[in-house]
């Protein structure tokens, strides 16, 4: 069973605005509260292109539509092969970056840590410390200008174009005032940083693409496109509809006042993160209220039950009952 509930003054990372709701002081107003107005000139600030992730990202999504050719060709073992390296990958992300090293939801064991960490360079989305660095911004600026993919900036931005443009300078600038000094004093988050370019080669590319050729027989040409590619794409792309998608489409039942919906059609593919009004209403909770299909959850309480992971964090029945009634949008 998941550890104690937190009590509510001990929640980390709640929006700026939530802090100056309970007295908590926030820097300044530049870039504005949770949710507020934006300051004047801020959707007219500069933020120049960045054509080298532009060509690389084209140049990915083109060769993974590419890779849809190769699937009738591919050994059924081949594309069981690369869905189970779509589920470690996601893993690497929900149940590492954001569950454990964000929002620290529970605690885990070093093999489990270590097991995660190489899930994540398998993933590719910046490395834990980055990655959790500026996840913290994104809810507690959430939808400002120091949302590192403010979905207030439209559909396609919060999506894939924030990674065209350089980063507004209040991402930056309130980024570097949190406190980040647990990621640091944890020795496989600065191992992974250290080598997370080796890392990253070895495990989303070099050994998706080995594994069915040396095994099975797959062709490299298959495994290269098929387990590391297409996967690699997919996974991105399903990463992204939290932001978007999950931002933008779905009902609020915990906190009408904040843009994150319930979304289950994003839960389906981001093994459970879709239940996103309940997550940036509750971070610290463990569960990321999946209802009844969350893997990421369930992930969890089997490293638990295999003694890997200690002191899950819940919100209390009373606490989610009263802010349902407190700020819910009533569905």
């Amino acid at each position: 069973m998941p550890g104690p509930a937190v009590d509510a003054e001990k929640v980390p990372f709640r929006s700026a605005k939530e802090e100056i709701r309970a007295g908590v002081g926030v820097e300044g107003s530049e870039g504005g509260g949770g949710g507020g107005p934006e300051r004047p000139g801020a959707r007219g600030h500069r933020q120049d292109i960045v054509w080298r992730n532009v060509f690389l990202m084209s140049l990915l999504h083109l060769a993974a539509v590419y890779s849809l050719v190769l699937i009738p060709k591919a050994q059924p073992l081949t594309l069981l092969w690369a869905y189970f390296c779509f589920l470690l990958t996601a893993l690497g992300v929900t149940a590492g970056a954001h569950r454990l090293w964000s929002h620290r939801s529970y605690k885990a064991k070093l093999p489990l840590r270590i097991f995660l960490a190489a899930a994540n360079s398998m993933a590719f989305q910046n490395d834990i410390f980055e990655w959790s660095r500026d996840h913290r911004v994104h809810h507690k600026y959430s939808e400002t200008d120091a949302d590192p993919h403010n979905a207030r900036r439209g559909f396609f931005f919060s999506h894939i174009g924030w990674l065209f443009v350089r980063k507004h300078r209040d991402v930056i600038e309130k980024g570097r005032k949190l406190d980040v000094t647990d990621l640091l004093a944890d020795p496989v988050v600065r191992f992974q940083r250290k080598y997370y370019k080796i890392t990253v080669v070895l495990m989303c590319f070099v050994v998706p693409t080995l594994v069915p050729w040396y095994i099975w027989g797959e062709s490299l040409w298959n495994s290269y496109f098929l387990a590391s590619i297409l996967r690699y794409t997919i996974s991105l792309n399903v990463t992204w509809l939290v932001n978007s998608v999950a931002h933008m489409y779905g009902n609020r039942p915990y906190d009408k006042h904040i843009s994150p919906r319930q979304n289950p059609l994003v839960t389906l593919g981001a093994i459970g993160e879709g239940f996103h009004n309940y997550h940036h209403t509750f971070p610290f909770d463990y569960s990321a209220f999946g209802l009844n299909f969350n893997p990421t959850t369930w992930f969890i309480d089997f490293m638990c039950w295999l003694g890997l992971a200690t002191d899950r964090k819940r919100a209390t029945k009373q606490m989610i009952e009263a802010r349902k009634a407190r700020t819910g949008d009533g569905s």
